[in-house]
């Protein structure tokens, strides 16, 4: 897995990289075939007051890209929301992934035909 986190408008310190990156263990703790991640964190229009600090990241996995963003007040804030939408979004693609619960094509014409 390859994290790759950058800022926007916004000076990166190790505390943030640290935190970044203690959260990103619960994303590869539920499914570990991520490819690599790229957070980017960043501070948006000075005209919108109350959600300031933007976060999102891009998930590569097998076959597909997770993208989720969230706008808070803290930066922190922002990271936390980001990856409670991103713990759930994965969590849907593992089920989905690991989803056997329909027949195959070929088998139901098998039946159908006896």
């Amino acid at each position: 897995m390859n994290l790759m986190i950058s800022g926007h408008h916004l000076e990166l310190t190790p505390a943030i990289r640290e935190y970044v990156s203690s959260k990103m263990e619960r994303i590869t703790r539920h499914f570990d075939h991520v490819i690599d991640i790229a957070v980017i964190l960043g501070v948006e229009k000075p005209s919108e007051k109350d959600k300031r600090q933007r976060a999102e990241v891009n998930l590569r996995l097998r076959g597909s890209v997770i993208h989720v963003e969230s706008f808070a007040q803290d930066v922190y804030a922002a990271i936390d929301c980001l990856m409670d939408k991103l713990d759930r979004q994965v969590l849907k693609y593992k089920t989905k992934v690991q989803s056997h619960q329909h027949e195959c094509i070929k088998r139901m014409e098998t039946q159908e035909a006896a």
